[in-house]
């Protein structure tokens, strides 16, 4: 696979990600579930489980900002 044929492909899911605020609501919510999720294995007792899954937060915050900040197409 070529350079060239990876760039439009990453293009396309930067205009699909980026309409009307959807995909920043979506990396949000997972994130905000995420971090529920890990609260209610926390306080459940299950405290391994609950800061592995804790990690998940900054994790899909960092994957979305990866995404969605990439360059503008000028």
């Amino acid at each position: 696979m070529t350079t060239q044929s990876i760039t439009p492909n990453r293009k396309r899911i930067r205009r699909l990600l980026a309409g009307d605020g959807g995909a920043k609501a979506l990396i949000f919510a997972a994130a905000f579930v995420s971090f529920l999720l890990s609260v209610g294995l926390w306080f459940s007792g299950d405290r391994e489980r609950g800061l592995f899954v804790g990690i998940w937060v900054p994790s899909i915050c960092s994957a979305g900002a990866l995404l969605l900040g990439g360059k503008r197409d000028e």
